[in-house]
């Protein structure tokens, strides 16, 4: 039965969030650190190849694709943005520490979210829904392989919510430039909703 193998990698390293800065759907760009890193990653390490490249819209995503993948037109998927931290971005844990709904969010309280921002049930929803799309989309069109240039935050939940072994989120948190190779075989998705991991990205080029 025919496969389909989704390849996640996240974008580069971005001076804000070095920093602890909470960045989500603000539109930072790489930093040259960030730039220089994914060069030397594609250099000494294989990325996948794929007929089709789906990117998140924010510049340090679109900017990774082309370091990885120059020449290649990404789909641009908006729902594959990071979480938006409304008027938390951009600011660091400590200077926020004193924000009463800050600790509860950071305890994990569902019962709220960033103010002008996105709940995690929201966040969750809308990353969760565009994945099945991609998913049904590749089955339905007979693309065997695809790539999806985006952020930790999507990783770590699309990871937790679908992928096999399971486990929670933080689990799956992944440096810049790296991520994870799934595989998706129909019945399984269809019965179940749930995909083997089985890869780490980029692989090391064998000498």
């Amino acid at each position: 039965m025919k496969s389909y193998n989704i390849h996640f990698i996240r974008h580069g390293e971005i001076e804000e969030t070095k920093n602890g800065a909470y960045i989500g759907v603000s539109d930072v760009s790489l930093s040259e650190k960030g730039k220089q890193d994914l060069i030397e990653l594609d250099k000494n390490n294989r990325y996948p190849y794929a007929p089709v490249l789906f990117s998140s819209p924010l510049k340090r995503c679109l900017q990774t694709c082309e370091i990885i993948y120059p020449g290649k037109e990404p789909i641009v998927v908006d729902e594959l943005s990071e979480i938006n931290f409304g008027l938390w971005e951009g600011k660091t844990a400590e200077e926020l520490k004193d924000n009463l709904t800050f600790n509860k969010w950071l305890s994990g309280d569902n019962s709220v979210k960033p103010p002008e921002g996105e709940s995690s049930a929201d966040f969750t929803r809308r990353v969760c829904l565009m994945f099945q799309k991609i998913v049904d989309g590749l089955i339905s069109t007979g693309h065997t392989e695809a790539v999806i240039v985006t952020h930790g935050g999507v990783i770590m939940t699309l990871m937790a919510v679908y992928g096999l072994p399971q486990a929670k989120p933080f689990e799956w948190a992944c440096e810049s430039g790296c991520g994870y190779s799934i595989r998706v075989t129909p019945m399984l998705w269809q019965r179940d909703r749930v995909s083997e991991v089985y890869r780490l990205i980029p692989e090391a080029i064998e000498d």
